[in-house]
């Protein structure tokens, strides 16, 4: 938890964190666009701690609110709404002392321009102090309060998962842990790692992936030795083990054609790079997305071909084959709730299905670009089989030159259909799916 003590601009921090979480909350916005160059340095840990832990907890915050209040806000208030989650948040979770918690919140009511709501909040949050426990108690009664999740969340996760759902919501309520990618042409994890320990950080080896080491403690990227220089990459475990699948078909040919048909923000084309000499084409049908890309391969001097493209279409391809496809296909994000908390709020039961479409049409276009005997590995953040193996199911039915090669002697992951599922761990890797294909000749 953030320990942060509020200084002279704790009012005006509290007021930024309330915007962004109001833009949440109404489902105008989410924390990518969480802006920390708003407020100075020694703040921004403090800031981001606010909307990505208010965002955790909203389920539980939003029903203490509704005890406290004698009437809802406005909708013109959602500002304040805000304001007050996120003083409910700093009582119950952060290490704030209480009286500065209480007072820096209500008053930021006044950097909102809406004076009238400070004592509003004051009055909610001294309740809240006084009834702490008998208002837990109460919200708690609720199974989507106590786990933190809307009730169409755990629902979705019981259908799918009935003796891990609960295990599902809990490592979805922890912060991630910060992983990292060792580049491997610039030497391996445990030179690294000796590395980390001279700089005063210790990391440990992770199980599955052979490039990667979990922080015991995060830090700020440029803490990491060598970050600039790009011998390291934040990345987490479960894809990093995108090389591991896609290397028996890459390791064995120098110089193989590989698309990346999804391919922001560029951490898997980057790490396919690292690890083989493969002739790299990165497609992404945002612009902005695809700079990241961009920048991600600059830092890490890698070069592949940048192409801004739908990649649900053929009109960017010139008609030669690759001789490996990865489709990190967009999903639900179900799988990395716990690093993109919002998804709790922003994500509708009514997505699941226009997002599955969008999957099947990605791996139609997909396939017809993958030469014979070529691989195409399909990939989401997802753990919901709409988007997994029924996804996977549904393609072979309709692709009978489709050809499942995924392992099952591996000992990560389980299986699910024709593929691997991975849920996530606390302190572990993230929810992650993955089925490897072959074209048959």
């Amino acid at each position: 938890m953030t320990t942060d003590a509020p200084n002279g601009n704790g009012q005006s921090v509290r007021a930024i964190a309330a915007r962004t979480l109001a833009t949440v909350i109404t489902g105008k916005g989410s924390l990518a666009a969480l802006d920390d160059t708003q407020v100075s340095p020694r703040d921004r840990g403090l800031l981001r701690e606010l909307c990505y832990g208010a965002c955790r907890t909203l389920p539980r915050l939003e029903a203490l609110t509704n005890e406290l209040l004698r009437s809802p806000f406005k909708s013109r208030d959602a500002d304040i709404q805000a304001l007050l989650l996120l003083g409910i948040y700093q009582l119950l979770y952060m290490r704030i002392p209480p009286h500065a918690a209480v007072g820096e919140t209500a008053g930021a009511a006044r950097a909102l321009d809406k004076s009238w709501a400070t004592r509003v909040i004051n009055g909610c949050l001294r309740r809240l102090q006084r009834e702490s426990t008998q208002l837990q108690a109460r919200v708690d009664r609720d199974p989507a309060v106590a786990l933190l999740h809307p009730v169409w969340w755990l629902k979705s996760f019981r259908q799918a998962w009935p003796d891990d759902w609960r295990e599902i919501a809990v490592a979805n309520n922890q912060p991630g842990p910060m992983t990292l990618r060792v580049n491997r042409r610039h030497g391996d994890r445990e030179g690294y790692r000796t590395r980390l320990l001279d700089a005063g950080l210790d990391a440990r080896l992770c199980e599955h992936a052979p490039d990667c080491l979990t922080l015991t403690d995060p830090c700020h990227v440029h803490d990491l030795p060598g970050f600039a220089e790009g011998h390291v990459s934040v990345q987490d475990e479960s894809a990093q083990l995108t090389a591991v699948l896609l290397g028996p078909a890459l390791a064995p040919r120098p110089g193989a054609r590989v698309l990346d048909a999804c391919a922001a923000p560029g951490g898997k084309t980057a790490h396919l790079l690292e690890a083989f000499d493969a002739d790299m084409t990165s497609i992404d049908s945002d612009t902005s997305r695809l700079a990241r890309v961009d920048a991600t391969l600059e830092r890490l001097s890698l070069t592949a071909r940048l192409v801004h493209a739908d990649a649900t279409k053929l009109d960017w391809w010139d008609n030669t084959p690759f001789d490996a496809v990865l489709l990190d296909a967009p999903c639900s994000g179900s799988g990395v709730i716990r690093r993109h908390p919002d998804i709790k709020r922003l994500r509708r039961p009514d997505d699941i299905r226009p997002l599955a479409t969008l999957q099947a049409a990605l791996l139609d276009a997909s396939w017809q670009t993958l030469s014979p005997g070529g691989t195409l590995l399909y990939a989401t953040c997802s753990v919901l089989p709409e988007e997994n193996s029924e996804q996977i199911q549904a393609f072979l039915e309709r692709t009978p030159n489709a050809q499942v090669t995924t392992p099952d002697d591996i000992g990560w992951g389980t299986a699910a259909g024709h593929g691997r599922q991975l849920l996530p761990k606390e302190s572990g890797h993230d929810g992650f799916f993955y089925a490897r294909l072959e074209k048959r000749h």
